[in-house]
């Protein structure tokens, strides 16, 4: 299995079995969207276009868009507007301006109702353009506009005495008369090129007048984030965040899992792997705090970073396996046999496997139990017994916190012997008519069951 579906099992079991927390934190992420939109008013944007008649250049069109969306047009679309409360500096974070295919600039207004988008949009397109007529010398006076027409009738005029000249000349009969007519033929020539030139120079002349196509359109909807999509981004939020808070929690975890690390902690052995059913945690009196109801409600007694339980086999190889454990203590502890059996307080799992290695004990070896705190552990004084025993679920407790429970059992000059860890497993429903009912008892009658690790 590689990484990836690794990746997509874990998020499936926090789905699985986060799915009221999850439910919780998307309803609160909801309706933290919904607060948020409460706030902030509705928002409504709509675009006027404004057509650039002539040939323009990239560049040209970009700066007519800074031009549109300049401090000087908005100042004027909102002096025109004369809304209250409402000046230029405030109409520049609502008015945006972009060049689109075709030479047109897009102006979009933003406002809080429609009609004031849409007149907005109208308002700046209109100072847009006659602000960018002013620039380029249409509005400049009388006298100014009428020196290029001046030009140009005075160049016709001195096209036609060059013509009606080089008529009255002899027509070729002599060598200067040619010669008068060939200068005045170059003259004419380069008087249509410098008028030529002086058209192309003119801005009104190679460009017709900006316009406007059209008044902006009512929008008919909230320009985004709309209330909806707060309300629904909240509440992805929120449970995304609850997602990754899962993963890197499991990630910087530091409970062992493992045989070789778990041994290592506790300096000792492992002696094997049991298995107990898994059952629904039994009520405990401390479930009754309002703490404990909330984390029973939102499903968060449970741990989620464990593997599902297997199935398990018959019964005989369950309790196979709790014999052979035994058979190893008997090789390890010489007689009388008498063990401590610790198990961390917290850990059901591992006190209802303690209880049927008792069971199938026998006596040989004599095993008591005992609970251990793993915020303060202490151990009882070495009486009888030969060593200790530890018997714990995979992935429940720390390295310092196991370290904790060997300096323990070393303080109280107990030997720990062996190490034995504890998995789950879902019971068959069909069970054997013939099992006899004290060899299975012990084990339901110990503790009751949290969700453990398998190993």
């Amino acid at each position: 299995m590689n990484d990836e579906t690794i990746r997509l099992v874990t998020i499936g079991r926090i789905i699985r079995r986060r799915a009221r927390l999850l439910l919780f934190l998307a309803v609160l992420g909801a309706l933290v969207g919904l607060g948020t939109s409460l706030l902030f008013p509705p928002r409504y944007t709509t675009s006027a276009s404004v057509l650039l008649p002539g040939a323009w250049e990239e560049r040209e069109l970009l700066t007519q868009a800074q031009i549109a969306s300049s401090s000087v047009v908005v100042d004027r679309a909102a002096a025109t507007l004369g809304w209250d409360g409402v000046d230029g500096a405030e109409l520049r974070d609502r008015v945006s301006a972009e060049a689109a295919d075709g030479n047109i600039i897009e102006i979009s207004g933003t406002a809080d109702t429609p009609q004031r988008a849409q007149r907005l949009s109208d308002q700046v397109a209109q100072q847009f353009v006659a602000f960018a007529a002013r620039i380029a010398g249409e509005d400049t006076d009388s006298e100014a506009a009428a020196r290029p027409e001046a030009l140009r009738q005075l160049v016709v005029q001195t096209s036609r005495r060059i013509t009606e000249l080089a008529d009255a000349a002899d027509p070729g009969r002599t060598v200067e008369s040619v010669q008068t007519r060939t200068e005045l033929a170059k003259l004419r020539t380069t008087l249509q090129e410098a008028m030529k030139k002086l058209d192309e120079a003119d801005p009104a002349a190679g460009k017709a007048n900006m316009v406007v196509m059209g008044p902006a359109a009512r929008p008919d909807g909230e320009a985004p984030p709309t209330r909806t999509q707060l309300v629904v981004g909240g509440a992805l939020l929120f449970f995304l965040l609850a997602v990754i808070g899962h993963l890197t929690a499991a990630r910087m975890s530091s409970r062992l899992r493992g045989e070789p690390e778990i041994a290592a902690a506790l300096g000792s052995a492992p002696l094997g792997t049991v298995d107990v059913p898994a059952e629904p945690p039994a009520h405990r009196p401390e479930d009754d705090g309002p703490r404990a109801r909330i984390r029973r409600l939102l499903g968060v007694d449970v741990r989620w970073d464990l593997p599902s339980p297997q199935t398990s086999g018959d019964e005989a190889g369950m309790r196979l396996r709790y014999r052979r454990v035994c058979a190893r203590l008997r090789e390890r502890v010489p007689s009388p046999r008498e063990l401590l059996v610790v198990v961390p307080d917290g850990d059901e799992i591992a006190h209802r496997a303690a209880g049927q290695l008792v069971t199938e004990a026998e006596g040989d070896p004599r095993l008591r139990v005992v609970r251990v705190s793993v915020s303060q552990p202490v151990v009882p004084d070495r009486g009888h017994e030969s060593g200790a025993l530890v018997v714990l679920s995979a992935g429940s407790r720390t390295a310092g916190e196991l370290s904790g429970i060997a300096e323990a059992c070393a303080d109280a000059r107990h030997e720990v012997v062996g190490i034995v860890l504890v998995g789950t497993v879902r019971a068959r429903p069909a069970r054997s008519a013939g099992r006899p009912r004290d060899t299975a008892a012990p084990a339901l009658a110990v503790g009751d069951g949290t969700a453990g690790g398998s190993v």
